[in-house]
């Protein structure tokens, strides 16, 4: 992740400087600066889709409602029926506290031939699809907690030293 993270902020610099596009505090005009009109709750808030039933989802996604997570939760869960031929009954999408996400992936319902996948994930509206099968109805996590080692937009020294040497030859 980190390695991808060089990777990006590499291509971002070197788009930037090939171009000739310099970014600098000229071009912003501080006085129309504006805070976002939904500011976080609290720290490490995240959003999910919800939706309760809906009937595929296009639906869920286009009709959820936009809120914060309550800060007990920390995962986005969602459940899909949907027949043996694949077409959905209803979806459910919502917050979740990691003992609601014990139950991820598909079976049977015995008192039809319908099929349920349940699947949970960590981070920000990551519940945009549904699952269908066992290879997506997952219990998904980050794989590192945002640390001060984490990904984060700096330039470590092997980087900066390519960017200096583009820029030179």
């Amino acid at each position: 992740m980190l390695l991808l993270c060089h990777m990006l902020v590499g291509a971002f610099l070197q788009f930037f400087i090939l171009s000739g596009n310099w970014v600098s505090s000229e071009n912003i005009n501080f006085y129309n600066v504006r805070p976002p009109l939904d500011p976080t709750p609290f720290p490490n808030s995240f959003k999910c889709f919800t939706c309760d039933n809906a009937v595929d989802n296009y639906n869920c996604n286009r009709w959820a409602e936009d809120r914060w997570c309550p800060e007990s939760t920390q995962y986005c869960l969602t459940i899909h029926l949907f027949t043996e031929h694949g077409k959905s009954i209803s979806v459910t999408k919502k917050c979740a506290t990691g003992d609601e996400c014990h139950f991820v992936g598909c079976h049977h319902r015995r008192e039809s031939s319908h099929k349920e996948c349940v699947s949970c994930c960590e981070g920000m509206i990551c519940n945009v699809g549904i699952p269908t099968n066992h290879t997506n109805a997952v219990f998904a996590v980050l794989h590192a907690r945002r640390t001060s080692d984490g990904c984060r937009w700096t330039v470590n020294t092997a980087l900066l030293a390519s960017v200096m040497m583009v820029m030179l030859s």
